[in-house]
C-alpha cells in the first residue's frame, strides 16, 4: 500500500494523518495578516531566536506557553502570533489525546537537516510562519533503503509554502514503520532565514 498526502484550504484535513494510508496532511492556510507581519519583523532583527521547550498538555483546558518567544515581545502582532500557536498546540493535542508535546520555535539560517530523511517520532506538526517551507518527495521518488546516499530528484521535489500546517508521520507511528514521510530543509541562500514551528507526540 502506497501513503498517499492530502491537502484542503481548511484545517478539517489535518484529521485525515489518522487514516493508515496517509503520511502527509496539510492545511493550505494563509497566514492572519498581523501573524505574518510578526514573523517578518522577526526575521527582520537578524537575531538567532529559539524557543524550546516541553509543554504538559490536557485535551479539556486550552494549554499556556508562558513567555513563548521572550524575545521577541514588544514587537507589534506578538500577542496574535502567541494565540495562532496556542491554537495549534490545542488542536494537536485534542487530535491526538496527547498528553506531553515537544515544542521547538526557531530562527533559522541555512537548512537545518539538508538531506532527505523520515522523522523517528510518531508525528510532528510543521510550520513556516516566515521563510521558506519544508520540502518533501511523494512515494517511490526516492529509493529509502539508500536515503543517506542517493541525490535527491530534483525535479519531483514538493515544497510547502509559509503559513500552511503540515501534520508528517514518522517511523514510530503505529503501522508506518518504513512509511515516514522523506523530506528536508530548504536549501537557503546565505543570509535568508527562516521562522518555523515543530509540535513532536512525546506522550
Amino acid at each position: 500500500m502506497l501513503n498517499r498526502q492530502v491537502f484542503a484550504d481548511s484545517p478539517r484535513v489535518l484529521t485525515e494523518i489518522l487514516a493508515d494510508d496517509v503520511n502527509l496532511a496539510t492545511w493550505q492556510r494563509r497566514l492572519p495578516a498581523q501573524v505574518e507581519d510578526f514573523a517578518g519583523l522577526v526575521l527582520s532583527q537578524g537575531q538567532m531566536l529559539a524557543d524550546e521547550r516541553v509543554v504538559e498538555v490536557d485535551e479539556h483546558q486550552v494549554p499556556v506557553l508562558p513567555g513563548l518567544l521572550r524575545e521577541a515581545s514588544d514587537l507589534h502582532g506578538y500577542a496574535g502570533f502567541v494565540a495562532d500557536v496556542v491554537w495549534l498546540v490545542e488542536a494537536f493535542t485534542c487530535l491526538l489525546g496527547a498528553r506531553r508535546i515537544g515544542l521547538r520555535l526557531r530562527v533559522l539560517e541555512g537548512a537545518m537537516c539538508p538531506r532527505f530523511h523520515v522523522d523517528h517520532v510518531p508525528l510532528r506538526l510543521l510550520s513556516t510562519y516566515a521563510g521558506a517551507g519544508s520540502e518533501w518527495l511523494e512515494e517511490g521518488r526516492l529509493d529509502r533503503s539508500r536515503l543517506q546516499f542517493e541525490p535527491p530528484p530534483v525535479d519531483n521535489i514538493q515544497r510547502l509554502a509559509a503559513g500552511e500546517v503540515a501534520l508528517l508521520k514518522g517511523e514510530r507511528w503505529l503501522g508506518n514503520e518504513g512509511g515516514g514521510l522523506i523530506h528536508r530543509s530548504p536549501p537557503t541562500p546565505a543570509g535568508e532565514r527562516r521562522l518555523l514551528l515543530s509540535l513532536d507526540w512525546l506522550a
